[in-house]
């Protein structure tokens, strides 16, 4: 015997369901939404396949508009004439330097390899600009930049590079891992990716136990930003609620991998939902944007308000280090990031867009970072190699070697209480207040 069907009724707009369409509406009172602020004013989208050439791999872009011009430079909203013209002069230097310390490798005057920041100057200037002087700073490999505006010259960065005994590390050392905890509050780059950002989260904490809400600045790149260490210091530096801008260089290659082939997501900004913090994008070659994300996540920072992350996405315009060749990238997409360089966009927008910049000023501003950057490579050549028996010092930190202070004041503690209606024993260590 069959079963009679029955009409499906009509809904209120008098027209009958789909077969098979519910007649409630589902519940999304459960979903939540995030916002991720962009401020980018194009949002390139390229796609890469690998392909085989004869023995090697490489890679060509399968899809992704790479014709299209560079917008303007977004407008500032805290930057005025003067800091421009800075963040300018500092760009140009960082590209002049890298410039000079390349012939220096070409000429046997280097001791091991060289990083280069090609393209990222806007990032790594504009953002350490945003910092103030007492806050501290852990720039990785390609913030050279970075270096430069929190004082060291580019004598010091060069005679590091060439091991001599004038650099920061007296020779110790031929690579970036150049610091200052005494006057520039820079803490040295680490090898290891991700490490820095632990280490940049206890310094904020350690002024925040002196009684001083400061920002404090690092870096990771696209690559580096997968490491398990980076995960466990930002989570600290939120729960904490430290005041860490966490800036994630998005440079499209981690080594010789295509950002395609390392996460799964549209924009690493998006991990800061993750954290229970604010994300920020902004276009790595616009040096307005980077200082402004900059200057905002800095100043929450001040206040008190807990971490940021800031992706700024651009183009790594050189290989890992000067080893690399970097053939594995496609020939286009360096075309396409070369028309939005970041010092001639910003050149473009100080002398035809704002005017603040006529083309004689901007050209003794040139030639000034010039005679700085001859004078400065003269005393790093001129620079002796370190006395071989040099090597034996500094090797272990001796009593009275140097006294670790704090920055901002004495720590806070508190006493650990009462024993039976007396008070604490003063010879008793106390315990430091860890509350937020």
């Amino acid at each position: 015997m069959g079963t009679k069907k029955t009409k499906p009724k009509s809904g209120s707009d008098g027209k009958r369901p789909r077969s098979g369409a519910s007649q409630t509406k589902p519940d999304h009172s459960d979903l939540r939404t995030y916002i991720i602020r962009d401020h980018r004013l194009e949002k390139p989208q390229f796609t890469l396949r690998q392909v085989r050439v004869g023995d090697a791999l490489c890679y060509e872009v399968e899809s992704g508009d790479l014709s299209t011009s560079p917008p303007p430079i977004r407008e500032s909203k805290y930057l005025t004439r003067d800091q421009c013209l800075e963040i300018y002069r500092w760009m140009l230097l960082n590209r002049r330097m890298e410039t000079a310390l390349e012939n220096l490798y070409k000429q046997g005057k280097v001791v091991g390899g060289v990083y280069f920041g090609l393209g990222q100057e806007a990032c790594s200037c504009a953002s350490a600009y945003a910092l103030h002087k007492d806050e501290w700073l852990g720039p990785m490999i390609r913030n050279q930049g970075a270096l430069l505006v929190r004082g060291f010259s580019p004598a010091d960065i060069m005679m590091q590079y060439m091991a001599k005994s004038g650099s920061p590390t007296k020779g110790r050392d031929a690579s970036s891992h150049l610091g200052d905890i005494e006057t520039r509050n820079v803490v040295a780059p680490i090898s290891t990716l991700g490490d820095l950002i632990p280490v940049l989260a206890g310094v904020a904490l350690g002024a925040r136990l002196q009684g001083k809400h400061i920002a404090v600045m690092t870096y990771i790149g696209d690559g580096g930003q997968s490491t398990g260490v980076t995960y466990e210091g930002l989570n600290f530096a939120a729960v904490q609620n430290l005041g860490l801008v966490l800036i994630v260089e998005n440079n499209l290659w981690a080594y010789a991998t295509p950002a395609d082939m390392q996460f799964r997501i549209k924009d690493l900004a998006e991990r800061a939902i993750g954290y229970g913090i604010p994300g920020v994008i902004v276009d790595g070659t616009d040096a307005c944007q980077v200082y402004d994300a900059c200057h905002e996540a800095c100043e929450r920072a001040r206040r008190g308000e807990g971490p940021t992350l800031i992706e700024a996405k651009m183009m790594r315009m050189k290989g890992h280090a000067i080893h690399d060749a970097a053939e594995y990238v496609p020939k286009p997409l360096f075309e396409y990031w070369k028309k939005r360089d970041p010092i001639a966009r910003l050149e473009n927008y100080l002398l035809n867009r704002k005017k603040w910049l006529t083309s004689a000023e901007n050209e003794r501003l040139i030639a000034g970072v010039e005679r700085q950057l001859e004078a400065d490579r003269e005393i790093a050549v001129n620079s002796p190699m370190p006395a071989p028996e040099s090597a034996a010092g500094g090797v272990y930190c001796e009593v009275g070697c140097h006294t670790i202070k704090p920055k901002y004041a004495m720590p806070k503690s508190v006493r650990t209480g009462d024993r039976g209606g007396k008070s604490a024993d003063p010879k008793r260590p106390e315990g430091a207040v860890h509350l937020k």
